[in-house]
This record gives structure tokens, sequence and C-alpha cells, in this order.
């Protein structure tokens, strides 16, 4: 029989989602029927599933020792010597820019130098995360961006946070903002582009159609025109919604292709000229939460930060600094 003691960063999680992470080896239908038969309680009392935990809670698992053999935390990041560019640091959140090239977690080919592993790393040395005192939580990015895009992303130190940011992404409180470099002139210095997306997840690739159509969702992509310079454009956009590939594949469906984007736009010449990613840089984030019920975090409303656009690449192309 084991004992686990509910801690801050595991309170506030479903019973199920919180041994999923605890007792990673435990099937998840030997966990269910457990929870059921009474071979894992909470507070010495049969629970349910959908138990919300509490700190000081304590989980009674009367399981076979095998399932706690491969809990052991991965621990590959504590020899990482970590790199991030921090643009903003409090005790919840990281604000970090990325840069193109860096993946956010990982992959096939890369498992270890990731920035979320770097996140780990920084928070380890730094003694604000401590792997073996933890149960069911390790730092986590609350946003993604791809490969060969960069920009802000944001990290949460605990679960709380986690949690907050999550809930404030999908209720759309964040505003987020975009540089990005397209081929020709726009029509109008400002707009409000609307169409339809379908995404192709077996070649991670999407399609634009301009009217609604079964299977596409709605989009709407927002621009104004910030320079103009050898039949570029240099704009500001604002995702309204956000879906995948949204600003590379909305523009490229206009005929405004990205620079340097090799999967929406014939990219032959700009590869030539060294361009090797789409320039598009998340360089701004505005927080504008809806403060109706408190959290943690209110103290984040109504500030906007910015990357440093000395490091946004393609913007040598412009009259800008």
């Amino acid at each position: 029989m084991r004992t686990l003691y509910i801690k801050e960063n595991d309170a506030g999680q479903r019973l199920d989602k919180f041994l999923s992470k605890a007792v990673k080896a435990l099937p998840k239908s030997l966990m269910y029927k457990s929870i059921r038969t009474k071979k894992i309680k909470v507070n010495r009392k049969r629970t349910e599933i959908g138990y919300i935990l509490n700190p000081g809670d304590t989980v009674e698992l009367f399981l076979a020792e095998e399932f706690f053999a491969d809990n052991a935390a991965e621990l590959s990041f504590t020899r990482l010597t970590p790199h991030l560019d921090i643009i903003y640091e409090d005790e919840n959140i990281l604000l970090l820019e990325k840069q193109p090239g860096m993946i956010v977690h990982s992959d096939d080919e890369e498992e270890v130098n990731t920035l979320i592993s770097h996140v780990k790393a920084y928070l380890y040395r730094k003694g604000e995360y401590k792997p073996d005192e933890e149960q069911s939580f390790a730092p986590a990015l609350c946003n993604r961006i791809d490969r060969n895009t960069g920009g802000i992303v944001i990290a949460a130190k605990n679960a709380q946070a986690l949690r907050v940011m999550n809930e404030k992404i999908r209720n759309d409180e964040l505003s987020k903002f975009y540089l990005a470099a397209v081929h020709g002139r726009l029509p109008k210095k400002a707009d409000t582009l609307h169409g339809y997306l379908r995404k192709n997840s077996d070649e991670n690739i999407v399609d634009i159609v301009p009217s609604p159509r079964p299977g596409y969702k709605e989009i709407i992509t927002k621009y104004r025109v910030v320079d103009e310079k050898n039949d570029l454009s240099l704009v500001e956009v604002e995702l309204v919604t956000g879906r995948t590939h949204q600003i590379r594949a909305h523009f490229a469906s206009i005929g405004h292709p990205l620079l340097g984007d090799g999967k929406y736009g014939v990219n032959r010449d700009d590869k030539k000229l060294g361009y090797k990613f789409q320039a598009l840089y998340a360089y701004r984030l505005v927080f504008r939460f809806d403060k109706s019920e408190k959290t943690p975090l209110d103290y984040l409303d109504g500030r906007s930060f910015e990357a440093d656009k000395s490091k946004i690449w393609f913007l040598k192309e412009f009259d800008i600094k």
C-alpha cells in the first residue's frame, strides 16, 4: 500500500488526472476499476473518479508495487545549461522569447534541447523546481509557437498559474499580436480577413476557402500595414481566431505569402536570398482579463509585453528600428 499526500501543486485537479501523472505505469482501465472497488481511496474513504483534490488530502493506493517501479521523473534537463531570453518573470510565470529553429516540446528528432527543457533546467538551478518533491506537476508552457516561428511564449511555474493561464487563453482574455513580412503590396492599409480553414493532420497543412464548407472552421485575421519596401509589406497581425497556421495560410490564400514560407509560398527565390524561416514573429502580448472572478494572476491585467525588435530578423528589410 502507498499513500500519496496532496500538496499545493497537486490540488485543484480531478483524482484520475492526478493519478495518471503520479502513477504513470498504472493503466487507466485498472485505475478506474480500483477506484470503483475501493482499492484507491481518498482520506481513507471511498471516492469518485471526478473528486477534486484539496491540499492535505491523502490518496491511499492498495496496488502492487510494480505500478510504482517506473514512476521516476525524467531528469535529463538537470544536465542542461539553460539558455533563455526572459522578457518578464515573477513567482508564477515566465514570458520567454523563442527564436526560430527551436522546438517548444520534444519530438522524434529532439528530446532534450527544447524550450520546455531549458525552462525546467533554469527553474531547477534556481531551486524553484524540485522534481523529486513533485508528484504530478512540472513547469509547463501555456502556448505554443511553431519551430520556425519566433516570439513570446508563456511558461507557468506552478499548477495554479498553469490552470488560470490556460483558462484565460481558452476564454480569449489575451491579445496576441504578430509581425509578418509578406510578398507584394496589400490592396488595403488595414483590413479584417475572413475565411474558412480545414486542417489535414496527416500532412500537417491547412486549406483555406472564402465561403463556408462542411468540415471547415471560420477564421478571422486582422492586419495593418506598418511599412512597405522592395515589393514586401510589413504587417502587424492580430488573431481573432487562433487556428493552425492561420496567419501563414490566410495571407497566402489572398496572394501574399510570407517571406521565407516554404509550405504556403513559393520559396525558391527566398531560399536563394538566405531566408530559411517564415517571416513571422509573435512580438506583443496584452493581458485583458475578465475580472468578474478573482484569480491569483489578476495583477497582470492591463499589462502589455513586447519582444526585443532587434531579434526579429526580417525587420532589416524595412526602415524599422
